[in-house]
């Protein structure tokens, strides 16, 4: 802690940069706190908090528009690839687009204050087609509120920051001890939250050859499309499929046989979603319904060839 004061006296705003840069990126490197510590010694003068807060800002916007021409080029792709290495993969996606279709590119106001959501929001952002200008707009806005916050709490409690910088620093390796501990026991939380979630929508899935079975049978089954409404917009709904976005099942679906096959599906990793929409029907009397092991990405590998329509794809599948 010692070593990271001296630091930050010496190369205030290059650390400050380098280390707002790679947290916004997308590594577990916590920067808010870097960005109080310097708005505390901007009072004393060992920093200069109009520097800190652009250089701050810079590093801001070179991470969001990095990911925003990514989701622009890789559009879901790149969103599956963050949600994976986040520490809830489950319900990452669903999360991020339910934030991101409840209030479109304003969001990136705040998305830098909510774990996960901050990293995952520029590159929704260029898979929606957001304009340039108007991300580049928000993303400024964004990264001006939180870089600011941050430098003026620090300068609003600088006396009570140089008081925990002082134990900090008085306790070297213990400081660090305890801080690893934290660390672990906040990994080892998520885990178990993310297993007790995942439990809780345990649930036999039907693969996609059984789907192409019940097909070949003379069986039609109903499709259900459990994704969220960003997450529709982004890839078109299966032809015929009944759309559910959460909330109580719509009268189409209630209206159906309790005898039908149906078979939900959504974009998320594990098919949680999915999974969960079809233990709600079971529940309320639809003892045939099944989450699709895969979800649409299985059927577009099955039924539909690289840039092809998905009313083209369903003219072909098995009959």
């Amino acid at each position: 802690m010692a070593n990271l004061i001296l630091l930050l006296q010496e190369y205030g705003v290059l650390i400050v940069f380098g280390i707002v840069l790679v947290e916004q990126i997308g590594l577990p490197i916590p920067a808010f706190p870097i960005l109080i510590v310097a708005g505390a010694m901007s009072v004393d003068g060992d920093t200069h908090w109009p520097a800190v807060l652009g250089v701050a800002m810079a590093a801001c916007l070179i991470s969001d528009y990095f990911w925003f021409r990514a989701g622009r080029y890789y559009g879901k792709r790149i969103l599956k690839l963050l949600c994976k290495i986040s520490l809830s993969p489950d319900y990452c996606v669903s999360q991020t687009e339910d934030n991101f279709n409840r209030w479109g590119p304003k969001a990136l106001i705040v998305a830098k204050f909510i774990p996960g959501f901050n990293t995952i929001a520029p590159p929704l952002a260029g898979a929606m087609g957001t304009r340039t200008g108007v991300f580049l707009g928000f993303s400024v806005l964004g990264g001006l509120v939180w870089s600011g916050a941050g430098i003026a709490i620090g300068a609003f409690f600088h006396t009570s920051v140089d008081q925990v910088l002082d134990i900090l620093s008085t306790m070297g390796t213990t400081a660090l001890i305890v801080l690893g501990v934290l660390l672990a026991l906040f990994v080892a939380f998520k885990y178990v939250e993310r297993k007790r979630f995942r439990q809780s929508v345990e649930i036999e899935r039907i693969t996609i050859d059984d789907f192409k079975k019940m097909l070949e049978q003379g069986k039609q089954p109903v499709l259900i499309d459990a994704r969220s409404a960003t997450a529709q917009m982004l890839d078109p709904a299966v032809p015929g499929a009944l759309l559910f976005n959460g909330g109580d099942p719509t009268t189409e679906i209630t209206g159906l046989d309790k005898g039908s096959h149906i078979i939900v599906y959504c974009s998320c990793p594990n098919d949680v979603t999915a999974a969960h929409v079809a233990k709600t029907l079971i529940s309320q009397g639809y003892h045939r319904a099944r989450p699709l092991h895969g979800g649409l990405e299985a059927w577009n590998a099955a039924f539909r060839a690289p840039g092809e329509p998905l009313a083209e794809a369903e003219t072909r599948a098995p009959a």
